[in-house]
């Protein structure tokens, strides 16, 4: 049995919700998680810098014994994903193919909706991948920037959330996608909101919960899975701290952080 960690990072700590079903998926896993604080977001970044970070927070993660790298950022993700894979001798794994490959599956009218922030989705990764899987469906991509300090805030259950929802997501239901991408980490947070606006029968894609199956799915084929039974440790790492980060981290995990490190990322 492989009892190495599972390396995660994210921009954030939207992350955590890719960490969440990681947990729920892969119960007898340690997992190490580092959020880059200091540096967010990567989504005004350069692809050379978002790269050059990636390739940090990854050195880092390798000083944790890490067996594999999930990179939990839609843009780090977009961006970075093929360049580090280059570079690191370990399974590296990004949202964005696992939610394309899903959102494939869902579809029935061949009309696949994209919710991401600006950088997500100017850089048109999902689009790209449901292309290089079946070129014949159809994809439109909407930017919904005030998302993320809605969820941040606690507010994602509230009137503010649902007009805010209802404004960004309007031109996907004229168009009649019948399935929508979450390509945020922090929009499942967002999930009863999102699903009011655009009503029962549009399947929504969690990138997060197609990300830990593809995890799961390379552990097993690699003969790498935790089979121990022990109690899973779970470690949490910033480059900067925010006084509100137990309370976010704590609702997006939907647990509680006792305690997290703080990382000088430049060292790496």
């Amino acid at each position: 049995m492989d009892q190495r960690p599972i390396g995660v990072f994210d921009s954030g700590l939207g992350g955590l919700t890719v960490v969440k079903e990681l947990m729920a998926q892969l119960p007898n896993e340690n997992i190490v998680y580092f959020g880059d604080t200091a540096r967010l977001p990567y989504g005004t970044r350069s692809r050379e810098t978002i790269i050059k970070y990636s390739m940090q927070c990854i050195r880092f993660l390798l000083t944790q014994n890490i067996k594999a790298v999930v990179i939990a950022c839609n843009t780090a993700s977009s961006m970075a994903l093929d360049a580090v894979k280059e570079v690191f001798d370990i399974p590296i794994i990004g949202v964005v193919e696992p939610g394309a490959a899903a959102a494939i599956k869902a579809t029935r009218n061949g009309k696949v909706g994209i919710i991401g922030t600006e950088a997500t989705v100017q850089s048109g990764s999902y689009s790209r991948a449901i292309a290089s899987i079946n070129a014949d469906i159809q994809t439109c991509s909407v930017a919904c920037s005030l998302f993320v300090p809605i969820v941040e805030e606690g507010w994602s259950d509230t009137p503010i959330a649902y007009l805010t929802a209802e404004r960004y997501l309007e031109p996907l239901r004229e168009w009649g996608a019948d399935t929508l991408i979450l390509g945020c980490t922090h929009y499942p947070l967002l999930i009863n909101t999102i699903s009011k606006v655009m009503g029962p029968d549009v399947a929504l894609i969690n990138p997060a919960v197609d990300t830990a199956q593809e995890v799961k799915r390379i552990l097993e084929q690699r003969g790498m899975l935790n089979e121990s039974h022990k109690e899973p440790q779970y470690c949490y790492y910033l480059s900067d701290f925010s006084q509100r980060f137990k309370q976010i981290g704590s609702r997006f995990l939907n647990r509680e952080i006792e305690y997290a490190g703080k990382v000088d990322i430049e060292n790496y």
